[in-house]
């Protein structure tokens, strides 16, 4: 990835938009995202700059059917007034009539948050948990309690979102099996449309990698891992989830709930990334660089052109974390002369021989067995490419390439 502006996405026909908000309140320092100690003065910069860089998609897209619009953080909102001026600008640039789906912390989503985004059309929530034991939030340096997790959680099922989604961390310090089965029994009691989980891993950019001087990425114990997934997916079953992705459980006629999955999407903010088909670039990290950029520029850092057979690997590497890998979506996206065997036999063949995967309905699933070990292989690209792109772009604001 180099420095080199792509053109606009003039010739997108469906995609997703994605908003970054990278202030908080509390920085955790297992976070691995792009974050910034919340300051009135930098926010209102922030804000300026993301209503320059709406209007300068604005024309561009304006033939774009829109499917969600995701906002990530930080902590989305840490300023709820701007943060619905800004929503009310992409629903008005943009005439979004999608699902808008928003992360949340429990301890800045109080009642009336939570009314003005319903009131806004946020469609789908996930609120950020990690666990309902004080001592584990502790050990993690959450700034919120158990009770605060659940409370919150109890306000977004009652007020009636589309979908409510339970962030959950496991195979964390002091953690046990019985700490995460108390996790996932009382989200469950409190009547979440979903669950999400994954484990703590330590990447050397973030504050607790800096704390422990690692050089490479921290990962759990595989017994950890393996025995929890395990619990999870028992307590799920009995409970009436079916498992949705490789991490996330979900209800049955339930919308599901997913930051990640959108094959063509548009970013905006500091660290937003985007994926056009053409290429994929990123916006630089840095909250003031990227002010500063705007409105005479956008403020892409690094950017890399993607080509046909790419851009397929990159579907790819998303629908097996889905679990489902369909003839018909492809062909939707690439047309009728490719099937996922003319193009993917290959790849997929020996993972078939190995019973991890399976043929089914016009296309492949992942076995229960597969998931585990397919996405241990997905984590050796995921986190080493998270540790080089976001590691450099939080040290530097404008890096001169990096090496994926």
């Amino acid at each position: 990835m180099r420095p080199i502006e792509p053109a606009l996405p003039n010739n997108l026909k469906r995609a997703g938009l994605y908003l970054h908000v990278p202030f908080c309140k509390n920085l955790c320092s297992f976070c691995p995202y792009n974050r910034i100690e919340y300051d009135d003065t930098l926010f209102e910069q922030y804000e300026r700059a993301v209503h320059e860089e709406i209007e300068l998609y604005k024309q561009s897209l304006n033939h774009c059917e829109f499917v969600s619009l995701y906002i990530g953080g930080g902590t989305p909102t840490v300023n709820l007034s701007g943060l619905l001026r800004i929503l009310e600008h992409l629903k008005s640039a943009f005439s979004l009539s999608c699902d808008i789906c928003i992360e949340l912390h429990p301890s800045n989503m109080d009642t009336a948050c939570l009314e003005s985004l319903k009131d806004l059309g946020v469609t789908m929530l996930s609120v950020g948990v990690e666990s309902t034991s004080d001592h584990i939030l502790k050990n993690i340096g959450r700034n919120h309690d158990g009770k605060t997790a659940i409370d919150a959680l109890r306000r977004a099922v009652e007020i009636g979102f589309d979908s409510v989604n339970a962030d959950l961390m496991f195979a964390l310090p002091g953690q046990m099996l019985q700490d995460w089965e108390n996790d996932l029994r009382a989200v469950i009691e409190e009547g979440v449309d979903q669950i999400s989980t994954y484990p703590l891993f330590s990447f050397p950019y973030s504050d607790l990698g800096q704390a422990q001087q690692i050089r490479q990425i921290k990962r759990p114990a595989s017994h950890a891992i393996r025995s929890m997934l395990d619990l999870t997916q028992s307590l799920a079953n009995q409970s009436g989830y079916e498992r949705c992705a490789v991490w996330s459980w979900l209800k049955p006629a339930k919308k599901k709930f997913s930051s990640i999955t959108r094959h063509h999407y548009v970013g905006f903010g500091p660290s937003a990334a985007s994926m056009t088909g053409k290429d994929f670039y990123v916006n630089t990290f840095d909250v003031r660089a990227y002010a500063a950029s705007l409105p005479k520029k956008r403020p892409i850092v690094l950017s890399m052109p993607v080509d046909k057979r790419l851009e397929m690997a990159y579907w790819l590497y998303w629908r097996v974390y889905e679990l489902k890998i369909l003839d018909n979506d492809f062909q939707d996206l690439f047309g009728n002369a490719f099937t996922i065997d003319s193009v993917f036999s290959n790849v997929l063949t020996p993972f078939e021989l190995a019973g991890m995967i399976g043929k089914k309905n016009g296309g492949y699933y992942v076995t229960e067995s597969g998931a585990y070990w397919i996405h241990r292989l997905q984590n050796e690209y995921s986190l080493n490419y998270i540790n080089r792109l976001w590691g450099s772009c939080r040290r530097e604001a404008w890096p001169a390439e990096v090496f994926l």
